[in-house]
C-alpha cells in the first residue's frame, strides 16, 4: 500500500517587501507598546531603553564588520554609548558631544594598545563611525526630552515616533499598492516613488495633527508669528523632512549591508531582522527632527 506523504507545512506569510507579515506587525506593535510604557511615568524608563537599543546595535555592527576582519574595539564602544545617551539627558547637547569626543577617544586608545598598523587605522575608523552613527544619533532622540513646550516633553518624543512610524506604514501600503518606479534599484530594488509620496503623505498629516496637538499651535500662519509658528508649516517640515531623511537612512543601512554581503544586521526581531534594521531610519532622522522643534518650541532647551 502506498504511504500517502504528509502535507508539509504551510510557508510563513510573507510581504512584498520580504517579511514574515504577521511576525513583523506583532514585533512592531509590541516595540511600539514598549516605548510607550517606558514614556508612560517617567522619562528615565526610555533612557534606559534607548541605551539598551544601543547597546544591542553596536554588538550587531561588531558582529558585522568581523565578516570583513574589521574588529570594533567593543567595550569602550559599549560604556561610551551608554555614557553618550545618559549625558544627552544629563548634561544636553554639550553633555552628548562631550561624551562622544571621549568615547571615540577611548575607542582609539584601546585598539592601538592592541598593537598599530593598517590594520589599527582601519579599525579605529570603523569604531568613530559606530559611535557616530548609534549612540551620537540616538542621543538626540534623548534630548527631545530636554526641550520645553506646552506640553509634557515625553509628547515630543511620542511625536517623533509617529512620524517614524506613519513614513514605514505610509511607504509601505503606497509601496505595495502603487510601487512601480523604483527609487533606487541598485540599492533598495523594492522601495519606489510611490512608497515615498505615501511617505510624505502620512508623515505630513501626523507632523501637523501633531504641532497642533502637541505644540499648540494656530493651524494656519498669523501675522507676527515666527515662519514655523504654525501647525500647517511645521507639519509640512517635519513631514517631509523625516520622509527624506528616513529614506536616506534606511537607504544608507541597505548600502553598508550590500558591502557586507549580508540580507538583515540580525534576527533578534521577527519580521524585521535585527536591531539596527528596525532604527536606522530613525537614527538619521532625530538630529534633524531636534533641531526643527528647537526651533518651533518656544524657550531655550533645558
Amino acid at each position: 500500500m502506498t504511504a500517502i506523504p504528509e502535507p508539509s507545512p504551510p510557508a510563513a506569510r510573507t510581504s512584498r517587501a520580504g517579511r514574515n507579515l504577521p511576525a513583523a506587525i506583532a514585533v512592531g506593535v509590541l516595540l511600539l507598546g514598549l516605548v510607550g510604557a517606558s514614556l508612560w511615568f517617567r522619562p528615565e524608563p526610555f533612557v534606559a531603553l534607548v541605551a539598551v537599543v544601543v547597546g544591542a546595535g553596536l554588538w550587531e555592527l561588531r558582529t558585522a564588520f568581523a565578516r570583513r576582519d574589521i574588529v570594533l574595539p567593543i567595550w569602550p564602544l559599549l560604556v561610551g554609548g551608554v555614557g553618550m545617551v545618559v549625558s544627552a539627558r544629563m548634561g544636553g547637547p554639550e553633555g552628548l558631544l562631550v561624551a562622544y569626543v571621549l568615547t571615540v577617544g577611548a575607542a582609539t586608545m584601546w585598539r592601538v594598545l592592541d598593537g598599530p598598523g593598517r590594520a589599527a587605522v582601519r579599525d579605529v575608523a570603523a569604531a568613530a563611525f559606530a559611535a557616530t552613527y548609534v549612540p551620537f544619533l540616538a542621543g538626540f532622540v534623548v534630548l527631545l526630552l530636554g526641550l520645553p513646550g506646552p506640553q509634557d516633553d515625553r509628547w515630543l518624543v511620542a511625536v517623533f515616533i509617529l512620524l517614524a512610524v506613519a513614513n514605514d506604514t505610509g511607504g509601505y501600503i503606497a509601496g505595495v499598492l502603487f510601487g512601480r518606479h523604483p527609487l533606487a534599484p541598485t540599492v533598495s530594488p523594492k522601495k519606489s516613488w510611490e512608497g515615498m509620496a505615501g511617505s510624505v503623505l502620512l508623515t505630513t498629516a501626523v507632523g501637523v495633527v501633531g504641532a497642533h496637538w502637541v505644540l499648540d499651535k494656530p493651524f494656519l500662519p498669523e501675522a507676527g508669528l515666527p515662519w514655523l509658528g504654525s501647525s500647517l508649516v511645521l507639519g509640512l517640515v517635519l513631514g517631509v523632512m523625516t520622509a527624506i531623511t528616513a529614506t536616506v537612512g534606511d537607504l544608507a543601512e541597505s548600502l553598508l549591508k550590500r558591502d557586507l554581503d549580508l540580507k538583515d544586521m540580525g534576527s533578534l526581531l521577527p519580521g524585521h531582522g535585527g536591531v539596527l534594521d528596525r532604527v536606522d531610519s530613525m537614527l538619521v532622522t532625530a538630529p534633524f527632527v531636534y533641531l526643527v522643534l528647537t526651533v518651533a518650541v518656544p524657550g531655550p532647551a533645558a
